[in-house]
C-alpha cells in the first residue's frame, strides 16, 4: 500500500473518532444517533476508507448497527449530485455529517449552518472557507487538513529530481472539480515559473478521457506526469498505474536516479 493512501486511511480513522464528538454532546437523546457519511467517490473504490471510518467510531465506543447508525451517500464522481445528497442528509436530521473531501465539504457547508460537519481537507480549511481560523474554527465545522493539495509544488520538485532533464510536464486535472483544478494549476505554474519546465494540462472527466490522455502522451512524449489530487483520480488509481506501465514507452531505458527510503 502506498504511503499517501495509508496516511489517508489513518486520517479517515481519526475522522471517525472526531465524528463522535457532536454525538457525545447529544448523548442525552434516547434515539440511536445517526451519522451522515458523504463521499464524492464510489463505495467499491472507497470501501477501505469507509471501513477505517467505522474503525475510528468503534475505537470511541460506537458500533454501527448497535449504538449508532450511518447513512451513506456516494456521488460516484457526479459532483452535481452532492448538493441534493447533502440536503437529503439535512432533511433526515442526522446528528453529524462526515464530509470526505474538499468538494463534499463545500456542498455540505452550503447546505447547513446548524448540523455539525467533520471534514477532510487537502489544503488550508480557512482559505477554503470551512472555518474562521485554525485556533478557533467557529461555526458548525471542524476537521483535518491532509495538506496533499498544498504539497503540489513539492510533488513537482520531486518530479524534477527524478527526471533532471525534464522540460515538459503533463498535468492530469478534472475540470468538474473546479476547486482542485484551479488550485493544482495555480501551484504547478507558480512552481514552474523561472525554470525551464513547460506545463501542459489535460482535462479528464471519465475513464475514457484518461485513456485518451495517455494515448496522447505516447505521441507527445512528455517527460513526466503529475496527477491532481481528486476523488476522481483516487477512484481510478489502478487504471492510472496500469496505463503508466503500459503506455509509457518513452520512459523505457531511462536511468532513474536512486532515491533514499526517507524520500519515498
Amino acid at each position: 500500500m502506498r504511503f499517501d493512501e495509508l496516511r489517508r486511511r489513518e486520517f479517515i480513522t481519526l475522522l471517525g473518532a472526531a465524528a463522535v464528538w457532536p454525538l457525545a454532546a447529544r448523548a442525552q437523546q434516547p434515539a440511536t444517533p445517526v451519522i451522515g457519511y458523504l463521499d464524492a467517490g464510489a463505495p467499491e473504490t472507497s470501501a477501505r476508507l469507509a471501513a477505517a471510518f467505522r474503525n475510528g467510531l468503534a475505537e470511541a465506543g460506537y458500533a454501527e448497527g448497535r449504538n449508532v447508525a450511518i447513512e451513506y451517500r456516494w456521488a460516484r464522481n457526479e459532483y452535481d449530485r452532492l448538493p441534493e445528497m447533502a440536503a437529503d442528509l439535512v432533511r433526515r436530521q442526522v446528528g453529524v455529517i462526515a464530509a470526505v473531501s474538499n468538494i463534499v465539504a463545500l456542498a455540505v457547508k452550503a447546505t447547513t449552518t446548524t448540523i455539525p460537519i467533520v471534514f477532510i481537507a487537502t489544503e488550508d480549511p480557512v482559505k477554503l472557507g470551512f472555518v474562521v481560523s485554525l485556533a478557533r474554527p467557529g461555526g458548525n465545522a471542524t476537521g483535518i487538513n491532509l495538506y496533499t493539495g498544498e504539497l503540489t509544488a513539492k510533488r513537482l520538485e520531486l518530479l524534477r529530481e527524478l527526471v533532471p532533464a525534464a522540460t515538459r510536464v503533463a498535468v492530469l486535472v478534472e475540470p468538474g472539480n473546479s476547486e482542485s483544478t484551479a488550485s493544482t494549476l495555480r501551484d504547478v505554474e507558480a512552481a514552474a515559473r523561472g525554470t525551464r519546465l513547460r506545463i501542459q494540462a489535460f482535462n479528464t472527466s471519465s475513464s475514457s478521457d484518461i485513456d485518451a490522455a495517455f494515448a496522447g502522451f505516447v505521441r507527445e512524449r512528455p517527460d513526466a506526469l503529475l496527477v491532481a489530487s481528486s476523488p476522481f483520480f483516487t477512484d481510478r488509481r489502478i487504471q492510472l498505474a496500469l496505463l503508466a506501465a503500459v503506455h509509457a514507452p518513452w520512459c523505457r531505458g531511462r536511468r532513474w536516479p536512486a532515491r533514499s527510503r526517507s524520500h519515498a
